[in-house]
């Protein structure tokens, strides 16, 4: 349990400038990603949190030279004198994306030795897809209790996913890169995260094509060289922000996004009321009315984020009607609205589906935050309650947002730390 609690007093709009941090997802698989290099690389705007911190930690632990400066947001990393394979679990439970450690040491070492990913409790997120990948390039992989081993050279072959899994994607990218031969991905994710990474493997020398599409084309190269590249910016906290926004019914400019990513999420608003206009790289928020019910379904990029589910459906409970929001990518992302009932909410939650009855206000109640986006949803619901909400482990928000309370607080919010 955190040693301390969020405290919001809501009904205040938000209004003004924010800016967006350096991108967590694709951060997460950048950091892994040099260990292919032959050379040192330099990362840039890196977000502040605390998934990164961990990465760092395990580079070093595997003999990684770092020199990580969060206030730059910048890390040097020279991956020359790495030579241990393996990470144990006692790290890799502290983060869901340490798995990419994986495919980046399969293609660097042709062997792994990488702990269980930890994470947030959202429901299953299961494995077997990447071991599939790994397995079509030659690998062979077992599974050790809490650890597993992969060894084998791999060799450019075709990989089928059977479903969409970014996290599959991403790893046989990485196992694939300095294999020998080519190697094509079949229904491959398409998130810009996705997108990033086949740009810095480029930039390193790779020979990455099709990234964006659902076909994935990768030549192996023998030799990766260093190189200096700057992180995407966050897709989700845009998102988040933009969510934020609407519910208080403010005004707020965010500065440094790319407003193509967040064509989805901004067809639901503009749907609610809400004005969104944009320019090359920000996005204007406002609310002139109130908002109205629209019903949201999950769906793998370019469809509506399932990290955006949660601080969206926090907003529609006070939306006017009724909305249902069909979640298809994980099947336990409902716990928020269940912490929110305790605020005035009405929610009925049937399998993968919660069907929401606007009401006029929500109250600030005691709430427990039980991972990353429904952390990011209980501050919205907070944002927009009348009196306090205590929002109890909040610890996980820091795994994935950079600085969220100060960029609220910026834009007027009133939200402040308090020890247990």
């Amino acid at each position: 349990m955190d040693h301390y609690k969020l405290c919001i007093t809501g009904g205040i709009p938000l209004v003004g400038e924010t800016y967006v941090s350096g991108g967590k997802n694709t951060a997460c698989a950048l950091i892994p990603a040099v260990l292919l290099s032959d050379d040192v690389c330099t990362l840039e705007n890196l977000p502040d949190i605390e998934d990164v911190h961990v990465l760092m930690e395990i580079m070093e632990l595997i003999g990684c030279k770092v020199d990580y400066r969060p206030d730059d947001k910048t890390a040097t990393i020279d991956p020359r004198p790495s030579c241990d394979v393996t990470v144990p679990y006692s790290i890799t439970n502290r983060m869901r994306a340490s798995y990419y450690l994986l495919g980046a040491l399969l293609g660097r070492c042709g062997k792994a030795e990488v702990g269980y990913p930890g994470g947030c409790a959202i429901g299953n997120r299961p494995f077997d897809l990447h071991i599939k990948g790994f397995r079509a390039l030659g690998a062979r992989v077992e599974e050790r209790g809490a650890t597993i081993f992969a060894e084998g050279e791999m060799i450019g072959n075709n990989v089928f996913f059977d479903r969409i899994t970014v996290g599959g994607t991403i790893n046989v990218m990485l196992a694939a890169a300095k294999a020998n031969g080519i190697s094509v991905i079949h229904n491959a994710a398409r998130e810009p995260h996705v997108v990033d990474l086949a740009n810095f493997l480029n930039s390193m020398g790779a020979k990455v094509k099709g990234a964006g599409t659902d076909t994935i084309r990768i030549q192996g190269v023998e030799h990766l060289h260093g190189s200096t590249y700057t992180v995407i910016p966050d897709q989700i906290e845009t998102g988040t922000l933009m969510i934020a926004a609407a519910a208080t019914r403010g005004d707020v400019t965010i500065h440094g996004c790319i407003p193509t990513h967040m064509e989805s999420l901004t067809a639901k608003l503009l749907e609610m009321g809400v004005l969104v206009t944009d320019s090359d790289d920000a996005i204007r928020v406002r609310t002139v009315r109130g908002h109205r019910a629209v019903n949201i379904k999950t769906q793998e990029y370019p469809g509506f984020p399932t990290d955006l589910q949660q601080p969206m459906s926090a907003m529609l409970c006070r939306a006017g009607g009724n909305s249902m929001v069909t979640e298809t990518i994980f099947e336990d992302r409902f716990k928020h609205l269940n912490e929110m009932r305790r605020m005035g909410a009405r929610v009925n939650i049937l399998d993968k589906t919660a069907v929401i009855d606007g009401v006029t206000e929500l109250y600030g109640a005691p709430v427990k935050a039980t991972d990353l986006r429904a952390g990011a949803a209980l501050v919205v619901a907070g944002l927009m309650a009348k009196g306090v909400t205590e929002i109890y482990d909040p610890g996980f928000i820091e795994r994935g947002y950079e600085h969220l309370e100060e960029k609220l607080r910026a834009l007027g919010a009133d939200i402040r730390r308090e020890e247990i």
